[in-house]
């Protein structure tokens, strides 16, 4: 039996592009409220003209220097993050799936501590998470092969099991590393975009994610049904298969090694999208990559301000506003089945 992906109940018709034009005006207004916020307020205004003109003045140069890069990053992991969790709950076939149930954020954090703990530099850091992030990745797609035909059930079980592992691996980091280190592991541990910049880099690769996903549109929608109903619609089900998994494996690889460990926003926003315009992954995976940004804009920027000057690790906020969220969504799901 499949297991039922949320929206499949719910056939919408939707004008796509009025709904990403919706959606792409609330990412802009998120991002102008979140330069706007922190210890220092600025005028919505002095952000335009500083985005406009630019300038050397104080306001200026907050907008710019500190504030621009970190929304920029923020609004790229959300969008990786969220594009991850839509992909994986399709590769799967499991509405639970998310960025890093396979383990991959696990293999990424004791790889990036590992650096830290070491005292080494925020590029060791970073290759550290790629390289955690791409090992796993490789370990949950060669194992479960290696006993037969791809069994969605049996990657997931492979992938909870290196999570754990890896957290192990993680507490005798934080057990062992020195005392100077272990505040900078733990708000990694947390998610910070406290260190955060913009990278060409991830841009990059999240738009040419959403293009390859998009490409492969009816296919998506096909899989979600099951590989045998998909293949005999016509899909090359194995190929297809192997490009979500590593489009998965990569954007949140990526997201982890930007950011750190930040949950909740792969789990809630897809199944947020589908009850919204349906289940059609063609409007869903565009519309996933503008929400997750916009969620991790303004979840950041809560961060910067509830106890402002101090800062606050944006995968707190995630968690704490993505926990009543599911719930929220779960209840409203439940509704949607019963009408």
């Amino acid at each position: 039996m499949t297991p039922h992906m949320p929206g499949d109940a719910v056939p919408r018709s939707v004008n796509w592009a009025a709904a990403v034009c919706l959606f792409a005006v609330v990412a802009m207004a998120a991002i102008l409220a979140a330069l706007c916020s922190g210890s220092v307020a600025v005028e919505p205004a002095q952000v335009i003209a500083a985005l406009v003109h630019g300038g050397d003045d104080l306001m200026a140069r907050i907008v710019l220097d500190l504030r621009l890069p970190r929304v920029l990053a923020g609004f790229t992991v959300g969008g990786l993050l969220a594009l991850s969790g839509a992909l994986m709950q399709v590769l799967l076939r499991n509405p639970l799936a998310e960025p890093y149930v396979l383990g991959i954020s696990g293999g990424a954090s004791a790889f990036a501590l590992a650096a830290i703990a070491l005292g080494l530099g925020s590029a060791w850091m970073h290759a550290g998470a790629l390289a955690g992030a791409l090992f796993s990745m490789f370990l949950v797609f060669a194992l479960p092969r290696a006993g037969g035909n791809w069994d969605p059930l049996r990657v997931l079980l492979t992938g909870v099991v290196i999570a754990a592992g890896w957290g192990a691996v993680i507490s005798f980091l934080l057990a062992v590393a020195p005392a100077a280190q272990v505040h900078g592991m733990l708000y990694w541990l947390m998610g910070d975009l406290g260190q955060a910049r913009f990278s060409y880099w991830s841009l990059g690769l999240l738009g040419g994610a959403v293009i390859l996903s998009l490409a492969m549109g009816r296919s998506l929608n096909l899989l979600v049904h099951g590989e045998l109903q998909a293949a005999a619609l016509g899909v090359s089900v194995a190929p297809v298969r192997g490009v979500v998994y590593f489009l998965a494996s990569l954007t949140a690889a990526a997201a982890v090694m930007e950011a750190g460990s930040i949950g909740f926003v792969g789990l809630i926003i897809p199944h947020a999208v589908r009850l919204i315009v349906g289940a059609d992954h063609r409007i869903v995976l565009p519309l996933c990559v503008l929400s997750g940004g916009t969620l991790l804009v303004i979840a950041d920027a809560l961060a910067r301000t509830i106890v402002a000057p101090q800062q606050l690790p944006v995968g707190v906020l995630t968690a704490m506003l993505g926990v009543p969220a599911f719930l929220l969504l779960l209840r409203t799901m439940a509704r949607a089945q019963r009408t």
